[in-house]
């Protein structure tokens, strides 16, 4: 049978975002890539202990079973493939099964996320989630310095989202950004029945929906939308999700109350924001990704 990924959820990741290895990284950020090779080389047979996006990874896995591949994990790096092969050799060892892999040695590997029509993008690479988003594909910058994921659902993937410029456009953040509150919740208000632009993550949302109804007796989806919105600005957002035919298991409309504490009651897998505030703060608590989207990331 010809290989394929058509209706499959695709997460492509990077060797860093799925495993820890800060302590290689840093030799390989000193621009010694020859003593980053040896060290891999020579740490070939011990497996590299689980990254952030690990818990997320695994348990997405967890949709496969005999009947049906509904998940595909492509590894997605700028490793060599020298060191390629310690990835894999910890997947298997940490019991994940990783079968397709591209190591760029340095360049920037986005561009293989079309040929894969990826759904996701994992990486502690700030400029290619950057380069990503700009092509089309949701990407989200790994914060290694995340706690991780707890293990008090092992049968659900559990995953955050907030809302303007992830699930939705940043059309009303930029008038919040340019007017501030009060003309937010005006604009908000009196736009409450039309629904929001999509976002970048509204892709990876609608894959989610799917697999979730896809369904296996083994593994659920449970999903979450935590957003600094409140009332009457929630009623937009929750229209937006209808006209799309979606449904998240909850909602948090905070008004700008921290999120970290809110996503630590929910215990995520990982957690997607577009504010660097809003990650950092989160990354307390809980695996945690930013996703460089929309006007409060545009770089001058």
């Amino acid at each position: 049978m010809k290989a394929s990924l058509d209706n499959k959820l695709v997460v492509a990741i990077s060797s860093r975002a799925l495993f820890n290895l800060e302590e290689e990284n840093r030799i390989f950020e000193s621009g010694d890539p020859g003593a980053y090779m040896n060290l891999q080389l020579e740490r070939l047979d011990t497996p590299a202990p689980p990254g952030i996006a690990f818990s997320l990874i695994k348990k997405l896995l967890g949709f496969n079973d005999a009947a049906a591949q509904r998940v595909e994990v492509v590894i997605l790096s700028r490793n060599d493939p020298v060191s390629g092969m310690r990835i894999f050799r910890s997947g298997h060892a940490n019991q994940i099964k990783l079968e397709r892999g591209v190591f760029t040695q340095g360049r920037p590997p986005f561009r293989y996320l079309r040929p894969l029509r990826a759904h996701l993008f994992l990486t502690a690479n700030a400029q290619d989630v950057r380069e990503a988003l700009a092509a089309g594909f949701p990407a989200a910058r790994v914060l290694t310095e995340s706690v991780l994921a707890g293990n008090n659902y092992p049968n659900e993937v559990r995953i955050a989202f907030d809302g303007d410029a992830v699930l939705f456009s940043d059309e009303a953040e930029r008038v919040f950004q340019s007017q501030g509150l009060d003309a937010f919740q005006r604009h908000e208000s009196s736009k409450a029945t039309l629904p929001l632009p999509e976002g970048p993550f509204k892709p990876l949302l609608a894959a989610l929906h799917r697999l979730q109804h896809a369904g296996t007796p083994a593994m659920r989806v449970r999903t979450a939308l935590v957003t600094a919105r409140s009332a009457p600005a929630h009623e937009r957002a929750i229209r937006t999700l209808m006209d799309w035919d979606i449904r998240v298991d909850e909602a948090m409309f905070l008004g700008g109350l921290p999120k970290g504490e809110f996503l630590r009651e929910f215990e995520p897998d990982f957690f997607f924001d577009d504010q660097t505030g809003h990650v950092d703060h989160a990354s307390r608590h809980v695996p945690s990704g930013h996703v460089a989207s929309g006007i409060a990331n545009q770089q001058r």
